[in-house]
């Protein structure tokens, strides 16, 4: 089945490898494990339109009403946080192409030698220096690249992300180099969203309890104790994540560097990257230049795609969007009342495709037509009083209507019967005496020069042929 080559052109996030997932052609960017960020959306937006339909009202007539104007501030501040954290690019590293993997190989294959069978290849490692510090570059085996400093591969996102965090289910992305800063903050500001919304739940209940009494107050506000049980389990995680940031940012470290212990100082290694003070390293992480994404995510590229010639003749749509017709051509039929010569020049291409029987100039039809009479119709008189002499004396006429089946028609009888003797004694009576019977046993078919058969015609193409008389 023939195939149609399409090329088009595609965004780049929809080629890119990798478990994230994208959405708005490209501009938001995921990790395919969305539930417990889901979670924590309808945690945040329940707990905030629980305060703000039973505490907000109460507080902003008994209290102040610039309560719940904060709250609303901090609700929208903790959501676009939480929302830029989740949909931005964290720091993904592409991968090497093939032609650049294939260099980093016979590179890699060139430093280390020929290792021998029994022994293990030595780890792909490079050693760079900062700050006067050496800092090893691991070679990633999926990615296909050495990782700059910092940077990690995250299994569940399965990209290399520089200098990475951690992955955090509940932003449901990685944690790098781009939306650490956006982390922070949505962390710090939850934490005072959480305290905030606990410490007002608390005084609405102290407020109503002093005119109803504490069992009345919890009767009448179900709402207000909901807020509270999901703030204070909540509230000591967030706060205890955000203090913990708080000490690696002090540090400039990361929560990778610090599970693994790499700048620990146990065999004298340091933090090439901590300028020996927390004011310096806090205003790096959260104020440092925003760096851009090196993905190019939605840029443009060629994709060639094939379509079965079944598919491509359908009418276009979603599935079929380009239709493609083919264009054939019907072979050429020779026609019966064609000129010998004319005939000559259609048949010389289809020369090469006869079996030898048919080069040898018969057909099969032409070899059922023969009549017996031909065949038999020599007599054993004709056959012995037939010399080589008389075979020369033939009429040209004889000679030209001779099929190449006749000529070799002469049987090895006919040949050993002819003697020396004859051939002598032959006279030109003899050459006379050939019979009208013998010139007139020769049949009208056999004068016409042999044609192979005729190709039949396709069924597209519409060919008229007309029979007239023999030649």
């Amino acid at each position: 089945m023939s195939a149609v080559m399409i090329t088009r052109k595609v965004r780049k996030w929809e080629k890119l490898p990798g478990k994230n997932t994208f959405c708005c052609d490209g501009r938001v960017m995921m990790a395919r494990q969305k539930g417990v960020f889901y979670l924590t959306l309808f945690l945040i937006v329940g707990t905030c339109s629980l305060f703000f339909a039973f505490e907000c009202p109460y507080l902003a007539v008994h209290l102040s009403p610039s309560v719940p104007v904060f709250a609303i501030v901090l609700f929208f501040f903790v959501i676009a946080m939480l929302l830029r954290t989740s949909f931005s690019d964290p720091g993904v590293l592409p991968r090497a192409l093939p032609e650049e993997a294939t260099f980093i190989e016979m590179e890699i294959e060139a430093a280390n030698g020929n290792v021998p069978a029994g022994q293990r290849a030595p780890p792909r490692i490079r050693n760079v220096q900062i700050n006067n510090q050496i800092v090893k570059l691991k070679y990633c085996y999926t990615c296909k690249i050495f990782r700059p400093p910092r940077a990690s591969h995250c299994s569940i996102c399965d990209n290399c992300v520089d200098r990475f965090d951690h992955h955090c289910p509940w932003v449901g992305n990685c944690v790098g180099k781009r939306n650490y800063r956006y982390f922070y903050m949505f962390t710090l500001s939850l934490s005072l969203l959480t305290i905030y919304i606990f410490t007002f739940d608390i005084v609405h209940v102290v407020m109503r309890s002093v005119d109803k009494g504490f069992l009345n107050t919890l009767k009448e506000t179900p709402g207000t104790v909901l807020e509270v049980l999901v703030c204070f389990f909540t509230l000591w995680s967030v706060v205890g994540l955000t203090g913990f940031h708080t000490y690696l940012i002090s540090l400039n470290q990361t929560t990778n560097e610090d599970i693994k212990g790499s700048w620990s100082g146990k065999n004298r290694v340091q933090n090439p990257y901590s300028h020996k003070n927390c004011f310096k390293n806090c205003f790096e992480v959260l104020c440092g230049p925003t760096f851009p994404s090196v993905l190019d995510r939605r840029g443009l590229m060629q994709e060639d795609s094939s379509f079965s010639a079944a598919s491509a003749s359908l009418p276009p749509s979603r599935s079929n969007p380009v239709s493609q017709t083919t264009k054939t051509t019907a072979p050429l039929i020779r026609n019966e009342h064609t000129p010998d010569e004319a005939k000559r020049s259609i048949a010389a291409p289809e020369e090469k495709s006869y079996s030898p029987r048919e080069e040898n100039g018969s057909s099969p039809r032409e070899e059922k037509s023969s009549s017996p009479r031909e065949e038999k119709g020599s007599s054993p008189r004709e056959e012995k009083s037939s010399s080589p002499r008389e075979e020369k004396s033939s009429s040209p006429r004889e000679e030209k209507s001779s099929s190449p089946r006749e000529e070799k028609g002469s049987s090895p009888r006919e040949e050993k019967s002819s003697s020396p003797r004859e051939e002598k004694s032959s006279s030109p009576r003899e050459e006379k005496s050939s019979s009208p019977r013998e010139e007139k046993s020769s049949s009208p078919r056999e004068e016409t020069p042999k044609v192979p058969p005729l190709a039949s015609p396709e069924p597209d193409a519409e060919v008229s042929v007309t029979k007239g008389p023999a030649h």
